[in-house]
């Protein structure tokens, strides 16, 4: 299965949240460029994740982003099933809808795959994805080197 795009940078934009230190807050500008997307995508991606709880905005001169406690332990499969919404693999209606549709099983064997995909997602949540040697390469994402 293929992930979006939006969902790719949603993921890894919480994956940077996951490993900042305690207090420290980061902006979604920074976000955008130590990840090397538009600042338009990184907002929108956030706004998402902040209306799934999984992400705080914190206002103000020393405002940033956060990580919420619901943002740590969500599983993933959770996350990346609420980021790419309810679309299917194969799409059978539309303009010139499928011959096959009435009595085709690709359809059935696809969304059978693509929940097998999403529940082995489910056994993980976001720290898992942070641990290890992930951590420090987040960290030294958007870091000048020289």
């Amino acid at each position: 299965m293929r992930l979006t795009k939006y969902t790719d940078l949603a993921l890894r934009t919480v994956m940077r949240l996951a490993v900042v230190d305690d207090g420290e807050l980061l902006t979604t500008r920074e976000i955008a460029e130590a990840m090397r997307v538009p600042y338009t995508h990184t907002t929108k991606a956030i706004t998402h994740l902040q209306r799934l709880g999984v992400v705080e905005a914190r206002r103000g001169r020393n405002g940033g982003l956060a990580l919420t406690g619901t943002g740590r332990r969500i599983g993933v499969g959770r996350l990346v099933r609420a980021l790419e919404g309810d679309r299917e693999a194969v799409t059978c209606e539309g303009d010139v809808p499928c011959p096959l549709a009435g009595e085709c099983r690709l359809r059935r064997a696809l969304r059978e795959a693509q929940e097998a995909f999403y529940s082995s997602l489910d056994r993980l949540v976001v720290d898992d994805l942070v641990s290890s040697r992930t951590g420090p390469v987040l960290l030294s994402l958007g870091v000048p080197h020289g």
